[in-house]
């Protein structure tokens, strides 16, 4: 029996269908698009302090339960900025915080007053991989919103 190498149509049509099924209730891209322009904004204000603004910016999906964290390698001797948001229409208000290498929350944290962001400054004493970690706090709506990250170092 031979099989082809190359994946048919159908395959391929069927996991997009399996890839749209396991993001339940998909996010408005204008509300992916706000929560980016809102961590820009934060980042802006940063890159007048010194810090060297990444271009490409992190969006994922925040889940009011669980939360996000993704891994970043962090080197010893840089001073790190993580500007965090989600749109601020969103109600919904986060907190973060840098996981150091033995997984205890640290960084500085600077929030917006209205909720809807922060910035999280970091200077890891050890270079390694780390995890910076997003959830939504009790204060705001507790909501399925998509959350930007832009990241800055000096």
């Amino acid at each position: 029996m031979r099989f082809p190498v190359s994946p048919s149509a159908f395959l391929v049509a069927a996991l997009q269908v399996l890839i749209l099924l396991s993001v339940p209730g998909l996010l408005q891209a204008d509300d992916q698009e706000d929560a980016e322009k809102a961590a820009h904004a934060l980042a802006y204000d940063q890159e007048n302090e010194g810090y060297n603004i990444r271009a490409e910016s992190w969006v994922r999906v925040l889940e009011p339960e669980v939360g996000k964290a993704t891994r970043m390698q962090l080197y010893k001797g840089n001073e790190y900025c993580f500007c965090v948001a989600v749109p601020k229409k969103a109600g919904v208000h986060i907190t973060g915080a840098v996981l150091d290498l033995q997984g205890k929350p640290s960084g500085e944290i600077l929030p917006v007053l209205d909720g809807w962001g922060f910035v999280l400054f970091y200077k890891p004493a050890k270079t390694g991989m780390y995890m910076i970690a997003v959830h939504e706090t009790e204060k705001g709506k507790r909501k399925r919103v998509p959350v930007a990250m832009v990241t800055g170092y000096k």
